[in-house]
């Protein structure tokens, strides 16, 4: 999505975006919902083990950011999708903004790949000494 705000944002060029943008909310439902279903399924671990876990909890919290950074860019895209619609050429000067926007929750999202690598490997258990 980032890449495609930054190129031209005529006609074509916004419907690559719109595209880009579906495609990283289809991305944002799949993560969401497999991350959600292994959490309270306890296929793997108990949802106490992630639910313990500072390495899980700091997932969350990149999880948080990415989905606050996200607002922007759901109302500008929203409002540029029904003027679009109409066969209007919406107000593009925020694209700069969002593509940062949008490579800033990409590098946020490969944080949370190493944090998920580091859990597999057994990282960020409180040890539990009694």
């Amino acid at each position: 999505r980032g890449r495609s705000l930054r190129a031209a944002l005529d006609a074509a060029g916004l419907r690559s975006v719109f595209q880009a943008d579906a495609w990283w909310g289809f991305a944002a439902f799949l993560w969401i919902g497999t991350g959600l279903w292994r959490l309270l399924a306890g296929i793997e671990k108990d949802t106490e083990y992630y639910l313990q876990n500072h390495l899980f909890l700091t997932k969350m919290a990149l999880l948080a950011m990415i989905l606050a950074l996200e607002v922007r860019p759901i109302i500008t895209l929203t409002a540029w999708r029904r003027i679009s619609a109409a066969r209007g050429q919406p107000d593009t000067s925020r694209a700069p903004t969002l593509a940062r926007i949008s490579f800033i929750q990409a590098a946020l999202v490969v944080l949370m790949v190493f944090l998920a690598t580091a859990m597999a490997r057994g990282l960020g258990v409180v040890s539990q000494s009694h």
